[in-house]
């Protein structure tokens, strides 16, 4: 199949052909033709799997169609968890509304000045992507009408639920017309998410994009046993080197940890930034924005960046220190691979954390390869069940003690 059998406008087409982009993925297959029918969608789709423009092309191919009606805006509406995600959805729709010169799109979010948020929304627009709490807080202020919504999208609601967003989400879904189209995309379709659906969507077609054992399916995943703090940097040095990893996400538990461990990088040759919760959002959006330019090779990043972080050049992740859950795990990786290519995710595991490992094995339903490199071998044989309860009381070897990063790379 390709895009021209899914019946979108021939300016969306075109904007889809100068993307790079010739056959929809096996989401937007399924997921584009339902919604253009203008029925309300229950989806469970993954990051990665190319889930937005399943859900931007037919609802730009729906504001294209004339309309006599006078309107401010919008008539679209995505609600995000993150200001990552909300950037990156923002400039998913502006790319594929390239040659709908009339369609514009407005992105709020928190941590941004509220005097340019203002001024967008004071202008005519079409399509608003915004994380609640803010979108709330302009709600308030009386600053936008959603009289003339005509579809609602929840992007990684599991996602937003998980951050306390259950009632934000519910007042503004109450605020827009009952007539509007509803979709939902979720990683998972249970508990809170499920209530919620019944809650907003009509009827909805439940669609489920693939299986856990499905995912990733273009992604080598590596596991390094580490010994202690040390042996992990030595590593991460050694694989550093590698002269064919173009641009990585190297994931830390802390944002001490991420900073320091920059510094480390940085002293090393290596092209590198950090990325977490401390930072502005000013310096956030520079970090992606020279990531992009190819400016940074190495993002040390903390789980502030596991999802909306679209940048199809990172051919590796690295998991310096391993996620608090499994489905962190699963987002994490999810940043390489991206539009079909092929990426390699690297974790690093003490003995310690074997039961964790096997927890993210089964749950993704995929074997972690074991790799040891001569010269740098663990001390240890992992016990075959490891020694802690799974996920639970595991260190977190990026609070260790910082004064074995002298032992980094063997250069002090």
């Amino acid at each position: 199949m390709s895009f021209k059998d899914l019946n979108l406008s021939e300016e969306i087409l075109k904007a889809v052909e100068e993307a790079g982009f010739s056959a929809p993925t096996p989401v937007q297959e399924k997921v584009i033709p339902e919604i253009l029918k203008g029925g309300d969608i229950l989806a469970s789709a993954q990051t990665g799997t190319g889930k937005t423009a399943a859900y931007i092309l037919p609802a730009l191919n729906r504001l294209a169609l004339p309309t006599t009606e006078r309107y401010r805006g919008p008539r679209m509406l995505v609600l995000v968890p993150t200001r990552e995600l909300a950037m990156q959805v923002a400039a998913e729709a502006m790319r594929y509304s390239k040659f709908l010169p009339r369609i514009k799109t407005v992105c709020i979010f928190g941590g941004a000045p509220y005097p340019v948020q203002n001024r967008q929304l004071s202008r005519p627009y079409d399509i608003l992507v915004a994380t609640p709490g803010r979108l709330i807080d302009h709600m308030e202020r009386g600053r936008i009408d959603f009289s003339q919504i005509e579809m609602l999208i929840l992007d990684e609601a599991d996602r937003m639920l998980d951050m306390g967003f259950i009632e934000p989400v519910e007042h503004i879904a109450a605020a827009t017309p009952k007539s509007r189209q509803t979709l939902l995309f979720s990683a998972t379709l249970k508990g809170s998410v499920l209530r919620l659906s019944k809650n907003l969507l009509n009827q909805p077609l439940e669609i489920s994009i693939s299986a856990v054992h499905a995912k990733h399916e273009n992604i080598e995943q590596r596991l390094h046993y580490t010994d202690n703090l040390g042996h992990k940097y030595r590593i991460l040095n050694h694989l550093l080197s590698d002269p064919t990893i173009n641009q990585a996400i190297v994931f830390t538990s802390t944002k001490r940890h991420a900073d320091q461990l920059v510094d480390e990088l940085y002293d090393l040759g290596h092209r590198s930034a950090a990325l977490h919760g401390d930072m502005n959002q000013r310096q956030r959006t520079r970090t992606i924005m020279r990531m992009r330019q190819g400016e940074i090779r190495i993002l040390v990043a903390t789980d502030v960046a596991a999802r909306g972080i679209d940048v199809q050049t990172i051919s590796h992740v690295i998991n310096f220190d391993l996620p608090s859950n499994v489905e962190d795990y699963v987002h994490r990786i999810g940043r390489t691979g991206r539009a079909g290519a092929n990426g390699i995710a690297l974790s690093f595991a003490a003995n310690n954390e074997m039961s964790f490992v096997k927890r993210i094995e089964q749950f993704t339903g995929q074997k972690i390869t074991l790799h040891v490199i001569p010269g740098m071998e663990p001390a240890f044989k992992p016990s075959a069940g490891g020694s802690s309860s799974p996920g639970r009381n595991r260190p977190r070897q990026g609070q260790g003690n910082f004064r074995s990063r002298r032992t980094f790379g063997n250069r002090r």
